[in-house]
């Protein structure tokens, strides 16, 4: 592909830059949703909110997600330094819970509550489409349960000017659905009431911005939480790259000769894959032993290597297919 397509391509995933993220102040925007499906939508909305709880500290109010009967899982952030926090569930009680871990790099933490037998959320970590519904759930500014919707705006996006804070392994998911202080550590979720992602952030209308608010995708929530509670850290292993799906429009529209893979968007330089030779353009179908025919694909595999590994990558250019070796990296930020 030439150098203007390969921009197009790019533009067509871009977040715009803005200044950076804050967690304080409202974020405006309304999506309505047709009559004839709000009844659905608030059953569905009904059944997954005991789920959903709010986290109490010295600090403030944040929200979280019920991993396991007795483990919620919320943003880092949320809780801080703390290692003990109040829990308050959906039906107003209340008990104490202690931090069990936390992950600076991705951001999300495991806290234990006192209490036991808590109704679990469906994680769904197939990773949406833009346009889907989404709806938010949490306790912004302590309103509990409280829930917004809209849509999923976009993936793979990292929010501007907050690496030096937090990176989650894989890109995150933008949504529309109102999110304000609060919502943090609180539920993204599907028309189907399944957990899509973990609400982190948003940009401030005083940046300029207009409803813009960030998941981070229930597949690394749930990698990155089963860890946490395997021995207390998680590992992430890094490539370098920013993927995005292989459609069958951007196949026809840039030239594209292989149906099923990774389309390379962005190669982080000095990263592992810049060093291997991967380009912006390529599309990536095999990584080591497995076959990969989907971003979803290329972050199962990217999980399951350790950093310092030696890892074959299959990449297709101007219909060649070439065979380069990644040294798999630690993400450490």
């Amino acid at each position: 592909m030439t150098r203007r397509r390969l921009a197009a391509v790019a533009a067509m995933f871009a977040l715009v830059a803005c200044a950076p993220a804050d967690r304080s102040g409202p974020v405006t925007g309304v999506t309505r949703i047709p009559t004839s499906q709000a009844g659905t939508y608030a059953d569905v909305v009904e059944r997954v909110a005991p789920s959903v709880v709010t986290i109490r500290t010295a600090a403030g109010v944040g929200s979280g997600v019920v991993f396991r009967s007795d483990v919620v899982l919320t943003n880092a952030h949320v809780v801080g330094e703390e290692r003990r926090v109040e829990v308050q569930y959906a039906d107003g009680e209340a008990s104490p819970a202690i931090v069990l871990a936390v992950d600076t790099v991705t951001d999300l933490a495991v806290v234990r509550t006192d209490r036991k037998g808590l109704p679990v959320a469906e994680f769904h970590e197939e990773l949406p489409r833009p346009g889907d519904p989404a709806w938010a759930i949490g306790s912004p500014l302590g309103f509990e349960n409280t829930v917004t919707a809209g849509i999923v705006s976009g993936l793979h996006r990292e929010i501007p000017g907050a690496a030096s804070r937090a990176r989650a392994l894989v890109d995150l998911i933008q949504t529309d659905a109102p999110i304000s202080p609060g919502n943090s550590g609180g539920a993204l979720l599907d028309a189907r009431g399944r957990v899509i992602g973990i609400n982190e952030a948003y940009i401030p209308p005083g940046a300029g911005a207009v409803s813009l608010g960030f998941a981070i995708p229930a597949a690394t929530a749930v990698d990155v939480a089963g860890q946490l509670l395997d021995d207390g850290t998680a590992t992430h292993p890094y490539l370098g790259v920013s993927a995005g799906r292989l459609t069958a429009q951007i196949r026809e529209r840039f030239d594209i000769d292989v149906e099923r893979g990774a389309l390379v968007l962005g190669v982080d330089e000095g990263g592992p894959a810049a060093a291997a030779g991967v380009a912006v353009g390529d599309v990536i179908v095999r990584m080591g032993q497995d076959e990969v025919g989907s971003v979803e694909d290329l972050l199962g595999a990217l999980r399951r290597t350790e950093p310092g590994e030696q890892v074959g990558v299959e990449v297709v250019r101007d219909g060649q297919r070439r065979e380069l070796t990644v040294e798999i990296a630690a993400r450490d930020r």
